[in-house]
């Protein structure tokens, strides 16, 4: 079901949770366990392949629809969803390293992702190398023998660095290793890493696929068999959703590619006016031409997106003034919601970065990342406008 629809009929109608009572709204199931009649039944329950309900931690009919849902708007056999977006980062990580291989990721990236690669996999005896840029070139001198895991992030937090997806996924395929890609910035509209050869990909659903700010929640996409070994590791580690929560996110994908369009315009038009800025030195945006990865991420995304970054000039003391001085963002941790969000990296979201890693990365002491929301563009320009008069 779905296969031939368009990408919003697909995130209304896709998926093929049956419902007795023809409820036009997905039920939610509100329950810790199942019951069944039998010995025979319940132990074939558990034996399923997707599992029959028997307890949520293990399957959910709530879950399972979102699950269908994002696994046909990303292209891919299966999906699983998790408590929150480092619960899918996590378990798809274990799932695809063990004790004696090697792992890569980028440096610029989510800070509790850099963590997990820089703290977390290195103590179960996983090694790792943390890229100080998101080029193909640094993923190809980073292979190593045992390397079998490229953890790609594009575009990147915070700085918007632009991965080409086709040139790492071959890497990985000539050295036997799994791709995996985290599509929470870009979203299944704007960008679909699976077309583009990458094995299994991510997702913070807190962020776009949710949208409002009132969830926490994560999906992992890839093929069957991934997703079989990935359930073993949620089920394990407990990083199951409720299921009010993934009904949360089915409501947020109903919308999706509509606030997606609108923040992928407001987006590209603050950026160019950012860009045009005297107290601007510098503007993290790729739809913008002057962007170094603008002609890959033309070729492999429908839009650049509703997240940018800029420095102000004069560097920390005046970021913070701008910062403090902005009336319609909230400032506040996480992004891709309907309310503009602004953070100042060096200042709250990268802090367990060490500053000489944040510096190789190109995060700066000047820099602010903006999440654009789905306000009047107006509204949000005059407000920057006024906040970098101020400040």
């Amino acid at each position: 079901m779905g296969k031939n629809w368009g990408f919003t009929t697909t995130a209304i109608h896709g998926g093929k949770l049956e419902d007795t009572h023809k409820s036009v709204a997905v039920p939610i199931y509100q329950t810790a366990t199942y019951y069944y009649d039998t010995v025979e039944e319940g132990a074939r329950l558990g034996q399923e392949i997707p599992p029959g309900f028997v307890y949520t931690r293990w399957a959910n009919p709530t879950t399972r629809s979102l699950e269908e849902r994002v696994a046909l708007l990303e292209g891919a056999e299966d999906a699983l969803a998790t408590a929150s977006g480092m619960g899918a980062v996590s378990c798809a990580v274990l799932a695809a390293v063990k004790p004696g291989d090697h792992a890569v990721a980028p440096s610029a990236t989510y800070q509790a992702t850099y963590q997990l690669f820089a703290e977390v996999l290195p103590s179960y005896g996983i090694e790792t190398t943390l890229l100080p840029d998101t080029d193909a070139q640094s993923y190809e001198r980073a292979l190593r023998p045992n390397t079998r895991l490229l953890f790609i992030e594009t575009p990147n937090n915070p700085v918007l660095g632009v991965t080409d997806i086709e040139k790492v996924t071959a890497l990985a395929r000539s050295h036997d290793a799994l791709t995996i890609a985290d599509n929470t910035w870009a979203t299944p509209y704007n960008q679909r890493p699976i077309e583009k050869g990458v094995d299994v990909v991510v997702h913070s659903a807190t962020k776009y696929l949710g949208g409002h700010h009132d969830v926490t929640a994560g999906v992992i996409a890839g093929s069957a068999s991934f997703i079989m070994r990935a359930k073993r590791q949620v089920r394990i580690l407990g990083t199951t959703p409720d299921p009010f929560g993934s009904w949360l996110v089915i409501r947020g994908l109903a919308t999706l590619a509509l606030r997606v369009e609108r923040q992928n315009a407001s987006a590209h038009r603050l950026a160019e006016f950012l860009a045009g800025h005297a107290l601007v030195d510098r503007v993290y945006y790729p739809g913008l031409p002057s962007h170094p990865g603008h002609q890959v991420a033309s070729r492999q995304m429908r839009g650049f997106g509703g997240m940018l970054s800029f420095e102000v000039r004069g560097g920390y003391e005046p970021s913070v003034r701008v910062f403090e001085a902005l009336a319609i963002p909230r400032r506040a941790t996480s992004l891709g919601g309907i309310s503009t969000l602004v953070s100042h990296p060096a200042g709250i979201s990268s802090v367990h970065m060490p500053k000489e890693i944040r510096q190789a990365a190109g995060i700066s002491e000047a820099l602010i990342r903006v999440s654009v929301g789905i306000e009047d563009a107006d509204d949000l320009q005059d407000d920057f406008e006024q906040a970098l008069r101020r400040a």
